[in-house]
């Protein structure tokens, strides 16, 4: 149980950065491969905040939030709004991601920096199981995030806007929705979410330059598992990634983790290429 409860905190960070992907999908039909840097910067941000400048934890949040959100808002003005086609965006998000990664090393260096837990961190026994307080903050803050989102975009005219968007970006501007505006808006919150969920994210992987790019592989591999523009299909994508990593790591070694997790992504999209909870459209051409 102490390797399910580590697996699945991890599995929660996955799926934060799995559902930041999928927002962009959602607004733009295209994958900001920088955001998982983003996510690294605001965990930065974070150890700055707390072990540097020593602020209250809430302060901290509300800057990592805000720088992060502008970084985002920077990106998407310079490396998607320019740009025309789904294959330039990746290429430019994955310039910007190669720009942070570079930052990054500037500002903090390669040294691996540990990042405090925002409260006092006690251990309990759950289900027979070892479980820290920041593992359980992130298992309810991903489940707690994936739901509001959830409710949001079918309950709100904002979130069924979105959705419209999603679905047909010229009929959606025909009704009247500022399409533009909108996919900003939903870049920006992307962003702005990465940066707040630092104070959580930081304890679990400390900081460290090549964050990042662990954390875009295995949560692309979270979002291919659960489905392209489904928000609840990376929450649960990022737990079967975190959940296979830890058990075989556990079972198997240090080295078979990753093979085992594109062991089951392959099998899994081999049984259902959209995804657990993906969706195709057949159109006429």
């Amino acid at each position: 149980m102490t390797s399910i409860w580590s697996g699945l905190a991890i599995g929660a960070v996955y799926a934060l950065v799995g559902i930041g992907y999928n927002l962009v999908f959602i607004a733009y039909t295209t994958f900001n491969f920088a955001h998982a840097q983003l996510m690294m910067f605001g965990v930065f941000v974070t150890y700055w905040g707390l072990v540097v400048a020593e602020l209250p934890v809430l302060l901290v949040l509300l800057i990592a939030a805000v720088v992060v959100g502008l970084v985002a808002l920077v990106e998407e003005l310079i490396a998607i709004r320019p740009v025309k086609g789904i294959h330039a965006h990746l290429v430019t998000t994955l310039g910007m991601a190669t720009l942070l990664d570079g930052v990054t090393r500037l500002i903090w260096g390669d040294q691996v920096l540990k990042v405090p837990p925002a409260v006092p961190d006690a251990t309990w026994t759950v289900l027979g199981g070892r479980v820290s307080v920041v593992e359980v903050g992130l298992i309810a803050c991903v489940i707690a995030v994936t739901a509001a989102l959830t409710v949001y975009s079918r309950r709100s005219l904002t979130g069924l806007a979105m959705l419209a968007m999603a679905e047909d970006r010229d009929a959606a501007l025909l009704r009247g929705i500022d399409v533009k505006r909108l996919a900003l808006g939903v870049f920006v919150f992307a962003g702005v979410l990465a940066g707040a969920t630092g104070p959580l994210v930081g304890p679990k992987t400390f900081a460290v330059a090549t964050l990042g790019a662990a954390l875009a592989l295995k949560g692309f591999v979270a979002v291919a598992i659960g489905g392209f523009g489904s928000l609840h299909g990376a929450l649960i994508g990022g737990f079967v990634v975190g959940l296979v990593e830890s058990l075989t790591g556990r079972w198997l070694g240090s080295q078979f983790p990753t093979i085992a997790v594109f062991a089951v992504l392959v099998l899994i999209l081999l049984l259902k290429p959209a995804g657990l909870f993906g969706t195709t459209r057949e159109r006429v051409v």
